[in-house]
């Protein structure tokens, strides 16, 4: 078995999942260009990205493993027949637990009142002849409007509820029965609904043709001006400019961004987006890792090799994206 690991993520998890491989393989890494030159006798390609070159020049390939959950860079129409598709999850976690965390971190003000002490200046009640700040909200008693309902949006409703939230979510069609603790599942008709209720909005939806741009101008203007909106999904579900005026008129009281509309093409800085986010006291910012944690590192790595080793003996993927998805 010959295996590919493409791009810089994918080659991350190269040295993980060979400690996991139970049979002798033959592993190569490149970028997601340069692995094409590579790819003649490559039994499994893992990588975030799979196009036309890539299946002209890998003839051999028998299994395309995406090593996250996304799909939005895998061109499906370029899977010729009997070469599988399957991507992997095991992020659930860690993103659940950045988007509490966030949160907390939005609603309360850790990043101003951290700045504000770093500075000797005490933003708090206990300042000497100065006013009190506001009151901080509780999590407790707030809506969550939880966009997307799978994996992370299922690990994101436990955990919402641990902090006595009320919890609605949007998936692609309608749940007749809720799981416990949530208020509601509707379907995308009942976007505009779950907005206008939600106290926090959390994205968990996949990058697709129906969601990309889904929350326009007029959607964002839904939502009300003492919201949060946090983002672990893909930033194209979001206008860009839409949110930046948002969030800088006031429009919404914050939000946490972890994924982005640009990303590094080289060593070096690089902006994550055309508008100036980083100039807004009311934005956290970080750079597409809130699933970057030892938990998901360690299911991923496991069930690549799983896949790896399922390819040899002939047996369908774990994770298998059936063609007409």
């Amino acid at each position: 078995m010959k295996i590919a690991f493409a791009g810089s993520f994918a080659m991350r998890l190269a040295d993980p999942v060979r400690a996991r491989l139970a049979m002798p393989c033959e592993v190569v890494s490149d970028d997601e260009t340069h692995i094409v030159s590579r790819l003649a006798d490559v039994d499994v390609l893992v990588s975030m990205s799979f196009n036309k070159q890539m299946a002209d020049a890998g003839r051999h390939l028998r299994l395309i493993q995406v090593p996250g959950a996304g799909l939005d860079r895998i061109d499906r129409s370029a899977l010729r027949a009997g070469l599988h598709l399957a991507n992997a999850y095991g992020h659930e976690v860690g993103i659940a637990e950045y988007v509490i965390g966030a949160m907390i971190a939005l609603s309360r003000s850790f990043g101003c009142l951290d700045a504000k002490l770093r500075i000797d200046e005490w933003a708090s009640q206990w300042a000497i002849g100065a006013p009190a700040p506001p009151l901080w909200p509780e999590l407790a008693g707030k809506t969550l409007g939880i966009l997307g309902f799978g994996h992370i949006g299922e690990a994101l409703a436990r955990r919402a509820r641990a902090f006595d939230m009320r919890v609605c979510a949007i998936r692609r069609q309608r749940q007749i029965a809720p799981p416990a603790g949530v208020a509601f599942v509707g379907g995308l008709e009942d976007l505009d609904e779950v907005l206008g209720q939600s106290d926090f909005v959390a994205i968990t939806l996949s990058l697709s043709p129906e969601t990309r741009g889904l929350l326009d101008e007029r959607r964002l203007r839904l939502m009300r001006s003492s919201a949060y909106l946090i983002n672990v999904a893909r930033a194209e579900i979001v206008d860009e400019a839409a949110l930046y005026r948002a969030l800088a008129t006031g429009g919404l009281a914050g939000a946490a961004i972890d994924v982005w509309y640009r990303y590094p093409t080289k060593p070096g800085t690089a902006p994550p987006a055309t508008e100036p986010f980083r100039e807004l006291p009311n934005v956290i910012m970080t750079p597409h890792v809130s699933g970057w944690t030892e938990g998901m590192l360690q299911a991923r790595a496991k069930l690549i090799a799983d896949n790896i080793e399922r390819t040899a003996r002939g047996a369908p993927p774990l994770n298998a994206i059936p063609p007409s998805l």
